[in-house]
């Protein structure tokens, strides 16, 4: 006997039509009705009016840009007209608090602006068919879940192909959330910039500083990336001006010229990323400025090295290098070099899991600290 189609009724918010269409001929292929509204009122009137198995919608609307406040207001008033129907959440200024709170709401998931058509219609999905999206035994686990999985997407999802340079990074906090930050950007002029960062303190705090950090870097345009010493002037400063008092955060990034093999790169404090040439020789990336946000005066140098086929560079936190054994021993920058040196020739890859596999194995009862690792691997 066959079964009949369900179609699912989504009502769609957001303030820009070119966003609102194209949203509706995406749902459209794939079998959904669909209703637009245009403001948050429109959104009221809908839902009061008729019913819908899952309602998406924008945080930011035109009295509001980029706070997200209205639409926290918004889903605040939906909790009283929506009945069964799930609410999946939109921002191009997704962070994790805002993330936590949209959720504390009664909002089931959280996508970000630009979306993956792919992601998106696999959430629609599953909550219009009423899947639980964030599942916790009380508010608090569900906050700290819903903030590991908004951090996860701050982290880069794919890894775009270079002609002479094979890269791949891995972040494993040590709770549900953490302070560490790492990117691939591509730029201008066949360039691709990396960067590793740690933000001082642990858990939720360190992680919304994580994110303000993250949002500040992918909040210039690419030309930005070619004046360095400007650049991260603007970081030092918006982090001073946003951070509490005594915090900080160190930083690598480094600009690689896809043509030249060249890469300029700023050190803020960071622990020395580790050089090993094909013939086994070691190179270290010193500290060319001090750390971002605790002095408001501050400036960087800008040092250039070169990736030959066969060298490797690993940019990593200081949760690689201190992870501690039972008897209180670090890790160290020694054994590093050596993983380095033994497994130069292995796929970037899998040198990157190696690396913090070999730290989860090393260390002594529960994760200390955050563990990060970027490697770039020249061919």
């Amino acid at each position: 006997m066959n079964h009949p189609v369900v179609m699912h009724r989504v009502l769609i918010a957001d303030d820009n039509t070119g966003v609102l269409e194209a949203l509706r001929i995406l749902l459209k292929t794939e079998g959904f009705q669909t209703v637009l509204a245009d403001s948050p009122r429109a959104v009221l009137e809908a839902v009061r009016t008729s019913r819908f198995d899952l309602i998406l919608i924008d945080l930011n609307y035109a009295r509001d840009t980029t706070s997200g406040h209205e639409g926290l207001e918004l889903l605040a008033g939906l909790e009283l007209y929506k009945g069964t129907a799930r609410v999946l959440v939109m921002t191009a200024w997704g962070n994790i608090p805002l993330a936590v709170e949209a959720m504390r709401l009664g909002a089931s998931d959280f996508i970000e602006k630009p979306w993956d058509n792919a992601k998106l219609l696999a959430a629609v999905r599953k909550h219009a068919a009423g899947q639980n999206g964030v599942a916790s035994a009380t508010a608090a686990g569900r906050d700290l879940e819903v903030a590991r999985a908004v951090q996860n997407r701050l982290l880069p999802q794919s890894a775009p192909a270079l002609t002479t340079l094979d890269y791949a990074g891995r972040c494993i906090p040590a709770g549900h959330v953490g302070g560490d930050y790492y990117d691939f950007l591509p730029l201008p002029e066949h360039a691709m910039g990396f960067v590793v960062a740690d933000v001082s303190g642990k858990g939720v705090s360190a992680a919304i500083l994580m994110a303000n950090l993250q949002a500040h870097f992918r909040s210039h345009t690419a030309d930005a990336y070619y004046d360095l010493p400007a650049l991260f002037s603007s970081l030092n400063q918006h982090f001073f001006a946003s951070s509490p008092e005594g915090h900080f955060a160190t930083a690598f990034f480094a600009r690689y010229c896809d043509r030249t093999r060249r890469f300029e790169y700023v050190n803020c404090g960071h622990n020395p990323p580790i050089l090993v040439r094909e013939d086994g020789s070691v190179e270290r990336l010193g500290a060319t400025a001090t750390v971002l946000g605790l002095f408001p005066r501050w400036e960087c140098a800008v040092e250039s090295a070169r990736l030959a086929p066969g060298d490797t560079l690993l940019i990593c936190s200081d949760g690689v290098i201190e992870a501690t054994d039972d008897h209180d021993e670090q890790f160290g920058e020694e054994r590093l070099i050596e993983m380095l040196r033994t497994r130069r020739r292995e796929p970037v890859t899998t040198l990157v899991a190696d690396v913090t596999s070999a730290i989860h194995a090393y260390q002594f009862g529960p994760q200390a600290d955050d563990v990060t690792a970027v490697g770039l691997r020249g061919r």
